[in-house]
């Protein structure tokens, strides 16, 4: 009889511990890819035509807009930090990809609403035309438009936060080659994306203009109603991390504020006289333990033992904590060094969207391509190079490095830093040529839409193609990076590393926006190299230039960073 292997600290849908070959794996991952694609193709189209729809139909300015925008993607971002502890700490990951996934429809579902009824958006109005004074949103409005937005903005931040753990927990990181798919499953994340940011980039994103803005919201609120159908269908197949039911932040906190109580105790010689619980008296998995590290050593005074006190959670912490907070405080530079390419996504998303508005769409005779559609460019590319990369360079970078995943995480991270500098070089070169084809033909006030210039869309495929190979390399590799050097209680936290970078790169991008704004107020004929509705009298060359050399700094400043971390021991 063939004797079942079980899988340590998951169970399945019954409670019960769940079996190798019969529970997780590349099977159970499958639906949580699927749902994730599904997810995506809800609300990938909102991140790059939400600034047309405030613009051009609620008549917020285009700076406004742009900010907007980012303030919400950043909002949706940031959450997931507090998905996570919910997640890691009470309801468990599954739990919160179907109440997280249920927030997002009912925000779809408001949006939707608001789009369609017109007592609850201002009367239509070209707000191109200096001319017109279109009214504004009324302050109700207003308040209905935010409760939608942020109730979408908090069903994406925990998917985020759960779906990647969640897919993680289906492989053991101990388990050779359950480890290598499971790296394949990370690179399965980015090829989800894409193929629901496919579809939503290109038909929800014709229905967003063509259709109506209320058939656009219906439809992502039906994708997302079928996300929650297919990660419940997966439901008896999935290894269900195992709530532990106390905070491994808290624990976290304590190291720190232990470390600051002990201050002035002097470090022991010798490791083993750190406190630490006793092993072999305590049923515990391996994972519960970790050795000392000879790094990070003013963190050792949380857990020197002093004979006088009564042992105390705030002044007394176990190694394996330490090691635990050692271990987060290891990763911060490295997730500080990622802020500044979300800064520059940002700018993807909203700035060259109102670029594409101004140009020729044109592809074949009357067919146009809406330019909230031209990130479809990298995400096609990504489609092909995706499972080439997976499938056919890992493995040969793998013989060559001897790597698990072909190069490490960190390069990984790094070549995406590089690019994403080159990509905002190049969005400043299209802009000198989009706006010298506006000046040599008297069009800087030209009407967007109505009067494009006589230049294709497709000039802006370069940054964004660039871009887009960033994605591939930095934003998957923060993904495995975060999750297999996290502590195993913070797994899910860890994986909104990445989103929390993203959420405060937006933020950066609404601030960097206004106090570029004001700084250049006097200076410019315009007002700011980015005010006001017309983008040919803006700067936005220079905005991307900044941008560009910012993102070099960065790099050079991750080198280093990167260069100085040490991985922790897997054993």
């Amino acid at each position: 009889m063939e004797k079942l292997e079980l899988v340590d600290g998951k169970v399945n849908w019954k409670g019960e511990t769940a079996v190798k070959h019969k529970h997780g794996g590349l099977r159970a991952a499958l639906f949580v890819l699927l749902a994730f694609a599904f997810e995506n193709l809800a609300n990938l189209h909102l991140a790059v035509n939400l600034t047309t729809y405030f613009n051009g139909i609620l008549h917020f300015e285009v700076s406004d807009a742009a900010n907007a925008l980012t303030n919400f993607m950043g909002t949706g971002y940031i959450l997931s930090i507090i998905f996570a502890v919910f997640a890691d700490t009470y309801i468990g990951r599954f739990k919160s990809i179907l109440i997280s996934g249920s927030v997002e429809f009912l925000g779809l579902a408001l949006l939707t609403a608001q789009a369609h009824y017109s007592s609850l958006r201002p009367p239509p109005c070209n707000v191109f035309d200096p001319t017109s004074r279109c009214e504004k949103l009324e302050s109700s409005d207003t308040v209905f438009l935010y409760v939608a937005l942020y109730l979408v903005a908090a069903g994406m931040a925990g998917i985020k936060a759960s779906i990647p753990s969640h897919g993680a927990d289906q492989f053991d990181e101990k388990d050779p080659r359950e480890a290598k798919t499971m790296s394949s499953f990370f690179n399965g994340l980015l090829f989800a994306l894409c193929i629901g940011g496919a579809v939503s980039l290109t038909l929800y994103v014709w229905l967003d203009d063509h259709k109506g803005w209320d058939v656009g919201f219906g439809v992502s609120a039906i994708a997302m109603f079928l996300a929650l159908i297919v990660a419940v269908l997966g439901w008896p197949l999935y290894r269900i991390h195992v709530v532990q039911g106390s905070s491994v932040l808290l624990e976290l906190i304590q190291v720190f504020a232990a470390a600051i109580r002990n201050r002035n105790l002097k470090l022991p010689e010798n490791p083993l006289e750190l406190y630490e619980i006793d092993k072999d008296k305590e049923a515990a998995l391996e994972d519960d333990f970790l050795p000392h590290r000879d790094v990070y050593r003013f963190l050792d005074k949380a857990a020197i033992k002093t004979a006088s006190e009564k042992p105390n959670p705030w002044k007394l912490c176990r190694v394996t904590q330490v090691e635990n907070a050692k271990i987060l405080l290891g990763m911060t530079p490295v997730f500080a060094c990622t802020i500044i390419m979300t800064l520059c996504l940002a700018q993807l998303q909203t700035f060259s969207v109102q670029q594409g508005l101004t140009m020729d769409t044109t592809i074949v005779g009357s067919f146009h391509i809406p330019p909230a559609s031209l990130p479809i460019i990298p995400v096609v590319f990504l489609i092909f190079i995706i499972p080439f990369y997976d499938q056919i360079a890992v493995p040969l970078l793998r013989k060559v490095t001897g790597h698990v995943t072909g190069i490490s995480h960190l390069q990984r991270i790094g070549v995406g830093l590089i690019l994403s500098s080159i990509s905002m070089a190049t969005a400043s070169i299209m802009e000198v040529k989009r706006k010298s084809v506006a000046r040599d033909h008297n069009m800087l006030d030209a009407l967007p839409v109505l009067q494009p210039l006589p230049i294709s869309v497709f000039w802006l495929s370069f940054q964004y193609f660039i871009f887009g190979i960033a994605d591939m390399f930095t934003y998957v590799g923060l993904l495995e990076f975060f999750y297999s050097e996290a502590p195993q209680g913070l797994k899910t936290v860890s994986t909104c590393f990445l989103w929390t970078s993203m959420a405060l790169g937006y933020y950066l991008s609404t601030i960097l926006v206004q106090i570029v704004n004001r700084a250049t107020k006097h200076i410019t004929n315009s007002g700011g190299w980015l005010a006001g509705n017309n983008i040919n009298k803006n700067h936005l060359n220079l905005f991307y230039l900044l941008l560009a050399l910012l993102s070099l700094v960065n790099f050079c400043v991750y080198l280093f960073v990167s260069s100085r971390y040490k991985y922790r021991s897997k054993n």
